[in-house]
């Protein structure tokens, strides 16, 4: 059941319309939301990085939890179903986009976050450690997407139970697994 009481972003109900139309499925739900709108409160003036825009469902979240002094990056590299987060959430701004490959943003990375979302392949099954390294101390990586569901392919679901094991065994990292929603990993930067 859906939790009725927690105000859902306006946006995001927009959002969800457009991606139908567009065909796209793969919108973070509002169980996901809920938590990526309260960790994103919790750091107020935060940076805040999102690997996957899609088409701004989770974006949308986090921005809602977001104070004004707070910043987002989201990036993707497909600028048709970004284009719906663009139309959706583009007049704010605390939110820049970034049209481009992830891996090739991750490289080029020079600032550090106190929040990193990674919702896509780069950041997630690809140059982890870099993007780690880009993580304040006290800051959170979530991931999403950790529970076998018969949607995601099974190299997907060998790389989760994989992904999960190299975060458990990292010393920097407070790993949180959270049974929720399609399953979820918040780990908390401990040291450098």
């Amino acid at each position: 059941m859906e939790n009725s009481v927690i105000q859902v972003p306006e946006a995001y109900s927009r959002i969800l319309q457009d991606s139908d139309v567009l065909g796209f499925g793969q919108s973070c739900d509002r169980k996901t939301g809920f938590l990526l709108k309260g960790l994103a409160a919790s750091k107020p003036g935060g940076s805040f990085l999102e690997l996957g825009t899609g088409t701004g469902a989770s974006a949308s979240w986090i921005i809602d939890g977001m104070d004004e002094s707070s910043k987002l990056t989201t990036v993707d590299i497909d600028s048709t179903v970004q284009s719906i987060a663009k139309k959706n959430l583009g007049y704010d701004s605390r939110i820049t986009f970034c049209c481009e490959d992830g891996a090739a943003f991750i490289q080029n990375l020079s600032e550090r976050f106190d929040f990193i979302f990674a919702d896509t392949w780069p950041g997630k099954f690809e140059l982890l450690d870099k993007t780690l390294d880009h993580l304040n101390i006290g800051g959170f990586y979530v991931i999403h997407d950790v529970f076998p569901q018969q949607k995601l392919p099974e190299e997907f679901r060998i790389k989760a139970t994989k992904l999960l094991k190299t975060l458990q065994d990292r010393p920097d990292l407070d790993i949180t697994e959270l049974d929720w929603s399609t399953g979820l990993i918040l780990a908390v930067k401990t040291a450098v």
